[in-house]
């Protein structure tokens, strides 16, 4: 008999429990909770962290996030107004902000994913559409200075001028956007342009442009190093001439000073009495003796000539 009881004690517990287990949930501050009763919303949205029932069995609860959550779109390939192709890729952030709306529009996460798609990718692509390339691209008006020639000048290139840029782009997509987000119980909080780059054809014809960009200016880069190197040269060779013709005009000046004072000498020891002058014409022929005769030499001489004189002399003697 005690058995009995123990058993049925055991099994109203474990139906108690059930029913509690059913009847009670738990909303932490990250959430907020729609209770449904046969798949319709009942009472307003939970949104305050704690203890809530409900009816056990009947009614079920859906939780939904009250964070900010993370849009990524997928990458499009968009004609702007100038007719450049791109690839577009961008992301955003969304909040639910009405759970009730949101669950009865797009039930989840994973179907609001789905609409956001459909809803910022047409955006998307209708601004892009409406735009020139350099206003997807920029978002202000600066001039931009790039260095260059031989010389390492700084050459002012200004960029074409925009009216409007990619920060006003990214804002006039959120207004037209939001909206229709907002009829699906979504906030949309921010959306940016992740990535521009332009299509495989145009990146091929970009970097061949820029190849040869490159090359014309390498090319006159080394142009001007040819010219100055030829300026370089040709100084170089008219200085070392001019050194020379000075070395050389300085050489003779000291050459003929030399001369002139060796002279000066000769004379003035050839001046001084008859030996001297003597001894002077004996020195200068035995000179030209040395330099005019060799050992191997036969010569005839006239002995009345001065070259002789001083052989016969010295015979003589």
């Amino acid at each position: 008999m005690k058995q009995t009881q123990y058993i049925i004690l055991a099994i109203v517990a474990f139906i108690v429990l059930a029913v509690m287990a059913s009847a009670v949930f738990v909303v932490n501050e990250r959430e907020q909770v729609i209770v449904t009763q046969f798949g319709k919303p009942v009472g307003d949205p939970i949104a305050e962290p704690g203890i809530h029932f409900k009816l056990p069995f009947f009614q079920e609860t859906h939780f939904f996030e009250k964070r900010f959550l993370e849009w990524d779109g997928d990458p499009n390939q968009v004609p702007t107004k100038d007719k450049r192709f791109i690839w577009v890729d961008t992301y955003g952030r969304w909040r639910i902000k009405d759970p009730l709306l949101f669950f009865q529009r797009v039930r989840d996460e994973r179907g609001a994913q789905t609409r956001l798609d459909d809803i910022l990718d047409s955006e998307t692509r209708n601004a892009i559409a409406r735009h020139n390339l350099v206003e997807i691209i920029r978002s202000q008006n600066r001039e931009v200075q790039k260095t260059g020639g031989a010389a390492g000048e700084v050459i002012e290139e200004k960029l074409p001028h925009i009216d409007i840029g990619r920060e006003q782009i990214t804002r006039n997509i959120i207004k037209k956007a939001a909206p229709k987000i907002a009829e699906l119980g979504i906030e949309l909080l921010d959306l940016r342009i992740k990535r521009i780059k332009f299509v495989e054809e145009v990146q091929k014809k970009i970097y061949e442009r820029m190849i040869t960009e490159r090359k014309r200016i390498a090319d006159k880069f080394r142009s001007e190093g040819q010219g100055e190197a030829s300026r370089i040269l040709g100084n170089k060779e008219r200085e070392l001439k001019r050194i020379e013709s000075e070395a050389y005009r300085k050489a003779q000046e000291i050459t003929g000073k030399a001369d002139a004072k060796a002279a000066a000498i000769y004379a003035s020891a050839y001046n001084k009495n008859a030996a001297s002058r003597e001894f002077y014409r004996f020195l200068k022929t035995m000179e030209t003796y040395e330099a005019v005769f060799s050992d191997k030499d036969w010569i005839v001489l006239s002995t009345k000539g001065d070259l002789f004189k001083f052989l016969q002399t010295q015979k003589g003697k």
